[in-house]
């Protein structure tokens, strides 16, 4: 599969043009039935139906079930109560009018689970690089995987300490020490790519590196937004801190859910008004200027330095491929 083809499927009643359609989790189609949330009796009648299907993660790693042509996240009821003992649950929602659930098991029993030849274990991570399932699935995976992560690091209130319960279908954690509600959180981040004229080079833009990455992989600079603060001043105190480039003008193009825990990345390109490049050692190891040619380059797997791009699933390499096609 191409990089687009990866992201989307031939069929899908989804915006297609969209970039943050092109993204790894980019597409749910799964009518998320927000009005059923609060009423047991409708969830149940969808939960104990025969189409109902499960999406199963043991601690941090999917659960996969491997089927004739390929792999899916679904399991039947059936077969869920083969896994383990549910730690917690979240309604989806409906597809076709089915139910669709998110659960999560003990991560203890990934071991067990990984001896099972109808069974595939991986990292999520991997499974999304690697393009094992349909761009649907994936973003109900993501789902699934932060929200049931989303209830394991709040069993407690923040407002009393005692311990909370999930309430309205997993979409809400209540506390019945004190009465405080919680609910579902999303970390904005921003995500940029740089870019100036140079009147020797003609368009560049700006990409760095952390330790942690691939030898050799550059890619967008990110922060998360601050408490009192735009998405625009983002980019431009983030790039300011990281780089030390001053930003003027800032465009959004493009958003991906990013399930590593929860967050949510805004896709913006921002022009540098400034050239000199002061890296924050702290927080990445090298960084430059590409031209409009290396970066073509970096996406074929061509770049004389053997750098490389950002991986497909990224909203860096969106953002990479935009700037290019502007």
């Amino acid at each position: 599969m191409d990089d687009a083809s990866a992201m989307t499927e031939p069929g899908l009643p989804h915006a297609r043009d969209e970039l943050s359609a092109r993204t790894g989790f980019g597409t749910n189609l799964t009518d998320r039935a927000a009005e059923l949330r609060d009423h047991d009796a409708p969830r149940a009648a969808l939960r104990m139906a025969e189409s109902a299907r499960f999406a199963v993660v043991a601690g941090e790693k999917p659960v996969l079930r491997r089927r004739p042509g390929g792999l899916t996240i679904w399991h039947e009821a059936g077969e869920l109560g083969l896994l383990g003992a549910i730690d917690h649950e979240v309604f989806l929602g409906r597809d076709a009018g089915a139910g669709r659930f998110g659960v999560r098991i003990a991560a203890d029993l990934a071991e067990a689970l990984k001896a099972r030849e109808d069974l595939l274990l991986l990292d999520l991570r991997a499974v999304a690089v690697q393009s094992l399932l349909p761009a649907a699935e994936l973003g109900a995976l993501g789902e699934t995987k932060a929200m049931t992560d989303w209830h394991a690091r709040h069993r407690f209130c923040a407002n009393c300490g005692q311990p909370t319960r999930a309430a309205s279908g997993g979409w809400k954690r209540e506390c019945d020490g004190c009465g405080a509600q919680h609910f579902p959180r999303t970390d904005p981040v921003t995500i940029m790519l740089v870019v100036r004229h140079d009147p020797a080079l003609g368009d560049v833009c700006l990409m760095a590196r952390q330790s942690r990455f691939p030898p050799g992989m550059y890619s967008c600079i990110a922060g998360f937004v601050e408490p009192g603060e735009s998405f625009e001043d983002a980019v431009r105190r983030e790039t300011l801190e990281e780089t030390g480039l001053v930003v003027g003008s800032v465009r959004y193009l493009a958003c991906q859910s990013w399930p590593f825990p929860s967050s949510l990345m805004i896709g913006c390109i921002a022009e540098s008004l400034t050239s000199a490049i002061t890296l924050d050692e702290t927080e990445l190891e090298a960084g430059r200027w590409f031209t409009r040619a290396e970066a073509e380059l970096m996406l074929k797997g061509r770049h004389p330095e053997g750098f490389t791009p950002p991986v497909h699933i990224a909203i860096a390499n969106t953002l990479l491929r935009a700037w290019l096609a502007m």
